[in-house]
């Protein structure tokens, strides 16, 4: 266990404050405290409130205030994996925020898109198509293969469980999609024309298929891959470019 002077000094400096400014800082919460309280707290002369101490860890960006407290927190697992391992998983949650327009955020920020217009909901009763269609020409997620719409299967649904709003399945060679997708694995895909920055999908690019993130690279729409070892494909003016649909699993 740490003692809370040390855990406070140590972080203030690493944070670039002084006291007077933490002080400064936690006045704007609300929490009225001088300087030298905070350099009394340091010294372990006395100790903050709940309150102010949690303040400050936040102010400070302590990001596991039980670790620095305690000096191992079990319920973390990122505490089981060592920096480098952080790392990865800091970049892969990166891709995470930036799947498929913020799916998986908890609250989509403006950067996202506006919302649209609600809209009189139309309900389709049709039943789904119990089949559905899995390309054994295979998309490439690192070279390229030419999508053959001739050159399919179908499957049943439920034998591979597949989500009632994709169209077709397509089975993707490659590690340029990794860590989000492996070699061999089948995604879904929702059939549709156009794509969103950001969304992850199955295009054609000059008799090419492939799977990536639409995205911009230095101002032109550009295919960009997860796995940094692959540069994006940028579309050029007069290249043949099409959209089979949007990735939704």
């Amino acid at each position: 266990m740490r003692d809370i002077g040390m855990i406070l000094s140590t972080s203030r400096k690493k944070a670039g404050y002084t006291q007077q400014q933490l002080a400064e800082e936690l006045k704007k919460r609300g929490i009225e405290i001088s300087f030298r309280s905070i350099s009394n707290w340091e010294k372990n002369v006395c100790e903050p409130s709940v309150t102010a101490f949690l303040n400050m860890c936040e102010i400070l960006q302590v990001p596991d205030v039980m670790e620095a407290y305690f000096g191992d927190n079990e319920s973390n697992p990122m505490n089981r994996i060592n920096e480098a391992g952080r790392e990865k998983v800091l970049e892969y949650i990166k891709l995470i925020e930036g799947f498929n327009d913020g799916e998986y955020l908890k609250d989509r920020p403006a950067a996202y898109g506006q919302p649209e217009p609600k809209s009189a909901t139309i309900v389709d009763f049709r039943e789904r198509p119990k089949k559905i269609k899995i390309f054994s020409t295979r998309v490439s997620a690192g070279t390229g293969n030419l999508l053959d719409d001739d050159s399919y299967e179908e499957y049943s649904r439920a034998e591979f469980n597949a989500p009632d709003n994709a169209d077709f399945g397509v089975r993707l060679t490659g590690d340029s999609m990794t860590p989000l997708y492996q070699d061999q694995q089948i995604v879904w895909v929702h059939q549709q024309d156009t794509l969103e920055e950001g969304q992850i999908g199955i295009f054609a690019l000059n008799g090419e298929c492939f799977c990536k993130r639409l995205g911009t690279e230095d101002g032109q729409r550009a295919l960009i891959s997860l796995n940094k070892n692959y540069a994006p494909k940028i579309v050029k003016k007069g290249d043949s470019f099409r959209t089979f649909g949007r990735v939704i699993s």
